[in-house]
């Protein structure tokens, strides 16, 4: 399983990314580029996790705030 952290300037612009194995070192990445990024109303950013080619989104901030939750209590994917 592997952790995928995507930040966007814009929505659908080009990214940075980081993938991890430890999903405590994803969230953390996460949150610092929240604090970092955030502020800024156009930035998406996203942690995914992979399960054998089945993602599936953990964490999402987009337009200045964490987007709402799923049915398993994870943010909507919005993509």
């Amino acid at each position: 399983m592997t952790h995928l952290v995507r930040l966007q300037f814009a929505t659908g612009g080009p990214a940075v990314s980081g993938v991890w194995a430890d999903g405590a070192t994803a969230r953390r990445t996460w949150r610092d580029w929240v604090g970092l990024y955030g502020s800024d109303e156009k930035v998406v950013i996203r942690l995914t996790e992979d399960a054998d080619g089945d993602e599936r989104v953990l964490m999402a901030w987009e337009r200045g705030r964490v987007v709402g939750t799923g049915s398993d209590g994870g943010p909507r994917s919005t993509s």
